[in-house]
């Protein structure tokens, strides 16, 4: 089971650029790691980080560039990722988003994102909000002239975004929408109908016995 997602506030971080691809989000060396935690570290590896490093190297061998977002303050803390178009572009990595959720993000808010990157955010209990250029721009803006860490209320109930004395609204469907709340990935969704399944079965199998009994089932 997710973490499901309801009420979320959190603090923006801000990538004020289009096409931020997986490799970005999470260069190759990482992909032989199969398990689904620990990949936050690694988040943005090679502008994190002066000196290079894969999923061998200790962290307190790593060398942090100051001048990096992430290496920042109010941002370490960030959990809302405020990005320009065509986020999550490049290979299917699911690793990706892993690294994403690990590090602590819950939400995304861009005007486009990469089709498959979106689809797995969904997957792994992260909301890819989508919204229009001229709304991402004033979000930009708006955290541009906050003097502390700017923060968004997503609401995934109402399908909205609080931002001050501002609401933007998204588009999100029915199915995903329950998801989020209920803190489901595409397998606990099929098991949600597990008992229509074995009674789809059990029916079959009166119903084509010899095929059953031709496979030994």
């Amino acid at each position: 089971m997710l973490k499901p997602l309801a009420l979320h506030k959190g603090i923006v971080i801000p990538f004020n650029r289009s096409d931020i691809d997986t490799d970005a989000l999470l260069p190759k060396q990482y992909l032989k790691k199969l398990e689904k935690v620990g990949f936050g570290n690694f988040l943005f590896d090679d502008e994190r980080f002066s000196n290079a490093g894969d999923v061998d190297t200790p962290l307190s061998e790593r060398i942090e560039n100051p001048e990096f977002i992430l290496n920042r303050e109010p941002y370490r803390h960030g959990s809302v990722v405020l990005a320009q178009k065509n986020f999550g572009c490049g290979s299917s990595r699911e690793h990706a988003v892993w690294a994403l959720r690990d590090f602590g993000v819950r939400v995304l808010l861009a005007p486009s994102y990469g089709e498959i990157f979106y689809s797995n955010c969904f997957n792994n209990g992260l909301l890819p909000i989508v919204l229009p250029q001229a709304e991402i721009d004033a979000l930009f803006a708006a955290e541009k002239v906050s003097s502390e860490g700017f923060q968004l209320t997503i609401d995934v109930r109402q399908r909205s975004v609080h931002a001050g004395d501002q609401v933007f609204y998204f588009e999100l469907s029915e199915s995903r929408q329950q998801a989020l709340l209920k803190g489901m990935d595409l397998i606990a969704e099929t098991l949600e109908y597990a008992a229509k399944i074995r009674e789809y079965e059990r029916i079959n199998k009166q119903k084509y016995a010899w095929l059953f009994a031709e496979h030994g089932l």
